[in-house]
């Protein structure tokens, strides 16, 4: 059973976390889009509250466990947007759930339709080995800190901790099973192309994970593509009020 909170009514509106993250990354999201839209935050399978499956995780099962769990909470056609590894969830759960039936809209923060190239998967496996030989505190502790512009770590010093703390709680098995997942996962590029609902990509121009000559490369299969000046990884807490203001318009304009 996954592990979720929610706020308001209307039209559902589905928030993915992202890796060593949990569905409080949208908290204040939550509180905000709440007063017009149906927000739902669940912790993904091993995150959080969220138990880890004992069968080998891929994305294709955690989009799976997600539809079975919104069949049981009778969510129909949600507006999906996901940051980073929930980015790559939504767009498994556009392939699972048969595209425009089953969607309204999707929406990728600060993530990719791309597979990994060869480098991106040499260093998933370095960080398998690190986590095998280091644990998980380690680990979050040197991972987190990049996804920040080096120029805002001592403005967001707060944030930034606060995201080492909850990626601490992950454990260290979920974190390989993920890690194993992203760097295996297949390119959803053409899926993405042949979805007729709205598509937005939010990017940032010095994203150290999703570089932004691959946002550019891919925005083409958008119908809204948004660089965000001078963000990295985490535009909902490095500028939330611009991310919240987009986000909005999106699925307003989605449901117009």
């Amino acid at each position: 059973m996954l592990h979720f909170f929610e706020k308001g009514q209307g039209q559902v509106l589905l928030l993915l976390h992202g890796f060593c993250e949990t569905g409080e990354l949208w908290q204040d999201f939550s509180e905000s889009l709440g007063s017009e839209f149906r927000v739902i935050c669940p912790d993904l399978p091993g995150f959080g509250n969220s138990p880890l499956p004992d069968e080998t995780l891929t994305l294709a099962s955690v989009a799976e466990q997600l539809a079975q769990w919104m069949h049981e909470q009778k969510i129909i056609q949600p507006i999906v947007i996901g940051h980073s590894l929930g980015g790559y969830v939504a767009l498994a759960l556009l392939e699972r759930m048969g595209g425009n039936d089953g969607i309204k809209a999707i929406g990728l923060v600060h993530s990719t339709a791309f597979a990994d190239d060869q480098d991106k998967k040499e260093m998933r496996n370095r960080s398998l080995a690190f986590l095998k030989k280091f644990g998980v505190d380690k680990f979050v502790s040197s991972f987190i800190p990049p996804l920040f512009p080096e120029h805002r770590r001592a403005d967001l010093a707060p944030e930034l901790q606060t995201a080492i703390e909850q990626g601490k709680r992950t454990s260290v098995e979920a974190l390989l099973a993920y890690t194993i997942a992203m760097r295996d996962r297949e390119e959803q590029l053409s899926r993405l192309r042949n979805f007729s609902g709205p598509k937005l990509m939010l990017a940032g121009t010095v994203d150290s994970a999703v570089k932004i000559e691959a946002s550019r490369a891919q925005q083409d299969a958008f119908t809204q593509y948004v660089e965000l000046e001078g963000i990295g990884h985490l535009g909902m807490i490095e500028d939330k009020e611009l991310t919240l203001h987009l986000v909005r318009d999106f699925v307003r304009s989605a449901l117009s």
